[in-house]
Formats: structure tokens, sequence, C-alpha cells
């Protein structure tokens, strides 16, 4: 295990097709151990996936078959900073289909239940604007997306 802290995200019987999914989508990702009970244990017998550890985008994590007591909040998200529109809309695709859900200012949730905020760099860069007028324009776009729109927050920044 590399680093002192790693995320562990609690799943319902399905920590390895989620991390798989995940990994799916950003570059230096990888499944790095799969760990089976070695006992029947209450969330699955005996060989049934327990923990999955796993790489994205370079960051350790840890998925684990924790039983259907606990399920993810909007509390915490995983933020994905998106260099273009493109990478912005294959993002949001993936992560909102199957089951998940779109939600508001680049918010959405995947179909375990897990949100995401997929923003691109843009929209931080133009939030920080040193120009308030034009910051607060792109944050008044921004507001009322789902889904973030570069082209569209440009305008709007731009606009007089």
């Amino acid at each position: 295990m590399s680093g002192k802290i790693r995320p562990s995200l609690w799943y319902h019987g399905d920590a390895e097709a989620a991390a798989r999914f995940y990994v799916s989508l950003f570059p230096d990702s990888r499944i790095d151990r799969v760990v089976h009970a070695l006992t029947d244990t209450p969330v699955g017998p005996k060989g049934s996936v327990l923990v999955v550890e796993f790489t994205l985008a370079g960051q350790p994590y840890m998925a684990l078959n924790g039983g259907p007591e606990f399920r993810f909040t909007e509390a915490v998200s995983l933020q994905i900073l998106a260099e273009d529109q493109a990478e912005t809309d294959r993002l949001w695709n993936a992560l909102t289909a199957d089951g998940g859900a779109e939600s508001m200012c680049g918010w959405c949730k995947d179909r375990w239940g897990l949100t995401w905020q997929v923003t691109p760099r843009r929209l931080m860069e133009l939030n920080t604007d040193p120009d308030p007028q034009r910051a607060r324009r792109a944050m008044q776009a921004m507001m009322g997306m789902r889904k973030i729109d570069i082209a569209t927050l440009e305008r709007a920044a731009n606009a007089s």
C-alpha cells in the first residue's frame, strides 16, 4: 500500500464491479489486489470478494463489500478535474449511465450511489477570474446547469 491515507468505499456485494468500472474511466488506474473471504462472513460466503484494492488516477483506494447497512451520501464526493468538454461529456455520460443520476452544478451519482463532481478546469479558472463580474457571471451560469457546458460558461463570463 502506498501513501498513509487511502479512501475506503463501502459496497453491498459489488465492490469489484464498481472498482473495475472506475479504473476503466481514468488513465493511471488499475486493480491492485482482490481479497477473497477466507471463511463465511455476514456479507458473503467463503471465497466471495471481500476487498478490492485499486488505484484511480494514481490515488490508492479500497472497495469493501461491507453489506447493506451503510450507503453513500452527498456529504462525500470525488471531484474530477476534466481537461475539456470532451472529457467532461465522456465522464458525465459514463457515470450517469445504467442507473446513475444527474444533479446540479456538475454533480452526479454513479449506479452505486457514489457522488462525483465532474468539474472542467476552465470552470475553476472562470470562477476565480480576477474580474469579479466575469467570475460572478460564470458562477450564475453554472448554477443553472447539470452537466457543465464550458462554451455556455465562456459566453456568460464574456457578456456585458
